[in-house]
């Protein structure tokens, strides 16, 4: 599976992630594949350098990670264009749930191992300044990287760390967190799609890809 820094724009001014809640593997993967025919029907919105879409290990929900040039940018797409985009793909997939849009900006990332193939990414939310954060950068045995975004208020760190396998993390998780304590999410990269009009990175192989 391609790695984390292989989707990194370098000059993007923000990093917007979304968890989109379906229920199913089935709906996951119609609504994920419903949006990425409007990313590439669509013209390329002013400021969006690129788009990238994962889905839950459990099949429940999907992660989107856009990188923009500004939150501004961004706002001003979403004010002209997002409602008519969602409804589209509701027609086809409805109920979805919509948590909410988290900004972030990548701030730093810790790579252990660069040469490893990632298995799983895993996602989490932890508070700057505790030990939290600290703990998902550590080295531990199957961590290949773990890149910190921080949001506008810089009180909380999104965490995409980069884990060899499903089994990894579980060992790792099972020693550090506390008992019913699940404050991660764990996906693999189905779609990432650059304002380029490139497909980059499609992991199933279909035809125009080049990875």
């Amino acid at each position: 599976m391609t790695r984390f820094l292989d989707l990194v724009r370098p000059v993007a001014g923000t990093a917007l992630m979304s968890e989109w809640l379906t229920g199913t593997a089935e709906r996951s993967r119609l609504a994920a594949d419903t949006v990425v025919g409007e990313w590439a029907a669509a013209g390329t919105p002013s400021g969006r350098l690129a788009q990238h879409v994962f889905l839950s290990t459990d099949g429940t929900r999907l992660l989107f990670y856009a990188q923009w040039t500004s939150d501004e940018d961004h706002l001003a797409w979403a004010r002209a264009h997002r409602a008519g985009a969602v409804s589209r793909i509701d027609t086809l997939v409805p109920g979805i749930e919509r948590p909410g849009l988290t900004r972030t900006r990548l701030t730093r990332s810790v790579v252990h191992d660069a040469d490893r193939p990632v298995g799983v990414y895993v996602v989490s939310t932890v508070a700057v300044g505790d030990d939290g954060l600290a703990a998902a950068v550590a080295p531990a045995p199957g961590l290949l990287a773990a890149h910190v975004h921080l949001t506008p208020d810089g009180e909380q760190a999104v965490v995409v760390a980069e884990w060899t396998d499903a089994a990894a993390h579980e060992a790792a998780s099972h020693e550090t967190a506390a008992p019913g304590d699940v404050g991660y999410r764990r996906y693999t990269l189905h779609r990432a799609f650059e304002d380029d009009r490139r497909e980059s990175v499609d992991p199933k192989g279909v035809p125009g890809s080049t990875g």
